[in-house]
Formats: C-alpha cells, structure tokens, sequence
C-alpha cells in the first residue's frame, strides 16, 4: 500500500510517500516540501500548494493519505493562515485519493515512539531508523510528513478511528459528502 503523509504548512508543506508492503515493513520512496514565497498574495499561495499536492498524487497515486492535525497556541495570525493551506490540502486529497486520515501530533509521537511528548530530534531519529534511512530526512516538515505516512501506516487497522469521515465531532454530518469523491468512482 502507498501512503501519502503530510504535514501541512502555507511557507512549507511537507511530503512522505511510504509503501507498506505484505511483510510489514515499510520503506520511504520519496520526500520532500512544496514552498510557497512569502511574498506572494495568499490566494496564489493556496493554489500553488493545490499544484504541488497534484503533482505528487498524480506521481505516486497513493491508495491513502495521513494529514497531520493542526496545533498552535502563539500566533492566531500565521495559524489562519496554515488553516486555509490544510483546507486546500484536504481538499485536493479527498476529491483524488478519497481515503484521507487525520492524525494529532501526538497521536504521532505515541505510535513511532511511545511516547506522546517525544521530541523532535527522537522524531526524527525514528523516522530514519524504520525506514533505514543514512540521514535524517530533511528539512523537518519532510521529516514530520514520512512521520504521519509511517503512523498510518502502523495503525492502519484502527483507520475508521482516524478517517476524515468518521471523525467523533463530524460523525453523520460528512460521510455522504466524503463518500462521493471516492477514488473507485471517478
């Protein structure tokens, strides 16, 4: 199974493809960000990251995607605008893949290492040690993007906890617009 992890962000968004294969072991086929100049207006801004999350669908046709949740708790300001960049992002996901997930941060940390407030350095040191990586992957958002794909990945069975669709505070009130944009019926 190809999974698609994703870390959203207006400047940077940051990508990891993972595949899981039968034995249960995954591997890293690609990773990396989208940028978006800070100069430019947020409308172009929006529709530059819809291009970059195309790109990478249409490159590596991912079965499911694993959207990192938002938290801030500083700057109100920059956090509308990295909701507007995750809208766009979900949205661009669910009409292609249909089988889009949302994972909190720390649900994250907890699945790869543990433990729930792990830091990002043993993050990252994770990350590159499951997928046997040289490095850690780089810059963070990529690194926080294969984080959320290898998540998934791990909890995959419990997905109809995680599924856009059957979030607890959405539960009915979604499902049958979600289910519409599913990948088998276009």
């Amino acid at each position: 199974m190809i999974i698609l992890g994703i870390d959203p962000g207006i400047a940077t968004m940051g990508y990891g493809v993972v595949e899981k294969r039968k034995d249960g072991n995954t591997a890293a086929l690609d990773y990396g960000v989208v940028t978006t100049p800070k100069d430019e207006s947020l409308p172009v801004r929006l529709a530059m990251l819809e291009e970059g999350v195309n790109r990478i669908l249409d490159k590596f046709s991912p079965e499911e995607v694993a959207v990192e949740e938002l938290f801030f708790t500083k700057n109100i300001t920059t956090g509308i605008a990295v909701a507007q960049a995750r809208g766009v992002i979900l949205l661009t996901c669910v009409k292609r893949c249909g089988r889009l997930f949302e994972y909190t941060p720390m649900q994250i940390k907890q699945a790869l290492t543990g433990y729930g407030k792990a830091d990002k350095q043993q993050m990252q040191q994770v990350v590159a040690s499951i997928l046997r990586l040289k490095s850690i992957p780089r810059p963070d958002d990529a690194a926080d993007a294969l984080a959320a794909a290898l998540c998934h990945a791990h909890t995959a069975r419990f997905g109809g906890l995680f599924a856009v669709e059957n979030m607890t505070r959405t539960r009915g009130k979604n499902t049958a617009a979600v289910s519409s944009f599913r990948k088998e019926d276009v």
